[in-house]
């Protein structure tokens, strides 16, 4: 479980601003989505999960957290990163 290398790179690649960006808010929250998808998937499976359900909520939260950083910062990266990732806005 978790995302492999290539899949982190691959994300990093899709939403960085420049070739050396591997933190911006935009790749984070990219790479929160990713594990926040595999963590749901998981616990579909794996209903009693408690300590996945926790990591999961805490997930959530800091995603939501750069979120409305990002939405503060620039509505229009805000909006399209929204609608890329297929999620609902904050």
């Amino acid at each position: 479980m978790g995302l492999t290398r290539q899949k982190k790179e691959e994300i990093v690649k899709d939403y960085r601003k420049s070739d050396t960006d591997t933190g911006s808010a935009t790749v984070q929250v990219a790479l929160l989505t990713e594990r926040i998808k595999e963590l749901t998937e998981h616990l579909n499976v794996h209903k009693k999960d408690f300590s996945s359900q926790r990591g999961l909520r805490k997930m959530v939260g800091q995603r939501r957290r750069l979120l409305k950083y990002v939405k503060r910062r620039d509505l229009t990266v805000y909006k399209e990163l929204i609608q890329k990732l297929g999620i609902r806005g904050v």
